[in-house]
Order: structure tokens, then C-alpha cells, then sequence
């Protein structure tokens, strides 16, 4: 993969992306960029080059909104991730790559299913707080998504947003939810050979895009209007769900 210059070049764009979405933008399109890559490899090797990038991102993102989170919310969602985490490492061993593909594809595109509903108005926030029983299933939801496709954010989205938290208390909230996460992705992740030794040499040399876009995105939450940024977000992840589910079923 590290000879190959069309790969890289991919690689390094998908990281890029990622970054500019985790500095400046949230992070819930960050997990694009695990998307794009499992159109060219094979969708575990493709999440197993992103998670340490990704964790990089997120040990740059704890020291400013650190104790700024929901305590309870949070470790309610980080609790309930555990199992939904065994869920897709379980899954794993058990289905081949298009399975993963399909499932990487469909999410990608519910994902800008659920933001446009949210943007048109189809789809609201609970109007009262939901309870601690849907912030373990939330998590797990989370987990599972999270393990597959690094796509937990909506799950997150809709039991935190329902306890009407600061924009900094749900900012700081998801940075360490999937902080904690992450880690406990890292640990299957290695059992089941989705971190090799290539890998990680990929993931050194990708590392400066990783900082690279997070600079970027930290710089350009300010003069970089939102709805262009997303608009190249769901237009890529649109793209790459229909590959995905069309390299799966064919």
C-alpha cells in the first residue's frame, strides 16, 4: 500500500478530511474518510489504518474541553458502548469483507439521510430528556457503529442533545465519549489483525495530514462557511455508500 502513489494520495486526502472535520466542524463526518478508503482496500484493512489517526485527533481535542463534559450522560454512553463494541468485533469474525462493505455503505448514506431530515425539520430532538436507559442504548448503538465504520456519532447526538447541554458540554461530551471508545476499539481491533505492522508504519507516515487537517479545520471554523464543508461531506459519502453497496452486491 505505502508504494502504491494512487493510495497514498487517497489516504492522505481521507486523513486530511478527517482532521479539518475533528478541528473545526464536529466530529461526527470524520469517519468519511474510513469510507472513502474501503472503496480501494479491504474495509478492515481501511478501519484499522484510521483508528490510531483518529485517536491522535482525539488526544489533540481532550486538553481543552477537559472535566467540561456530562458526566453522567457521558459515562452512562461510554458504559453501554462496551457491549455494542463485543457486537462488532464478534460480527467480524463471523461475515466477509462485502458484508462489512454493505454495512459501511448503508451507514454512510443514513448518515446524510438523518442530517438533511434534521436540517428540513423531519427529524427533532426529543423535547424532553430521555432517560438513563436510552443513554446505555445509545452507547451500544454508538459501539456497534463505531466498530464498523467509526460512525457513532447520531446515536450520541440524539440522547446528549435531549439534555439541552452548552455547545461546549456537547462538544466536550463527544470528544470523551469516543476518546473512551476508541481505546476500547483499539483492543479487539488488535486481536483480530486489523493493525499489522504495515499498517502502522502507514499510519506514522499519515500522522502529519492527521495535524495537518485538524490546524486546517481549527483555522477554517472561522472563515469556512459550514454548509460548504458539509456539502463535500454528504456528496462524498453519498458517492461512497453507493460504491460500497454496489462492489458488495455485485
Amino acid at each position: 500500500m505505502m508504494t502504491d502513489p494512487v493510495f497514498f494520495a487517497t489516504a492522505a486526502f481521507a486523513v486530511t478530511f478527517a482532521g479539518i472535520s475533528k478541528g473545526g466542524f464536529g466530529s461526527g463526518a470524520a469517519f468519511a474518510a474510513g469510507a472513502i478508503l474501503a472503496t480501494i482496500i479491504d474495509p478492515g484493512q481501511a478501519i484499522g489504518i484510521m483508528l490510531p489517526l483518529l485517536m491522535l485527533m482525539d488526544v489533540t481535542s481532550l486538553k481543552p474541553y477537559w472535566r467540561k463534559w456530562l458526566p453522567r450522560e457521558s459515562w452512562l454512553m461510554v458504559i453501554g458502548a462496551l457491549p455494542g463494541v463485543a457486537l462488532g468485533a464478534w460480527l467480524y469474525t463471523r461475515v466477509d469483507a462485502d458484508v462489512f462493505r454493505f454495512l459501511i455503505g448503508a451507514i454512510a448514506l443514513l448518515f446524510v439521510i438523518w442530517q438533511w431530515g434534521r436540517a428540513a425539520g423531519w427529524i427533532t430532538t426529543a423535547e424532553r430528556s430521555l432517560p438513563d436507559s436510552f443513554g446505555l442504548i445509545a452507547g451500544m448503538t454508538a459501539g456497534f457503529t463505531s466498530f464498523i465504520s467509526h460512525a457513532g456519532g447520531p446515536p450520541a447526538a440524539v440522547y446528549l442533545l435531549s439534555k439541552e447541554p452548552t455547545k461546549t458540554e456537547f462538544q466536550a461530551s463527544t470528544v470523551i465519549i469516543f476518546w473512551a471508545i476508541n481505546l476500547a476499539k483499539a483492543v479487539p481491533y488488535t486481536f483480530l489483525g486489523l493493525f499489522t505492522l504495515e499498517t502502522l508504519k502507514l499510519d506514522i507516515l499519515l500522522s502529519p495530514f492527521a495535524i495537518l487537517g485538524v490546524y486546517i479545520g481549527v483555522k477554517g471554523h472561522n472563515w469556512l462557511p459550514e454548509k460548504w464543508f458539509f456539502a463535500l461531506t454528504y456528496t462524498l459519502l453519498v458517492v461512497t455508500g453507493v460504491r460500497l453497496i454496489w462492489i458488495a452486491l455485485t
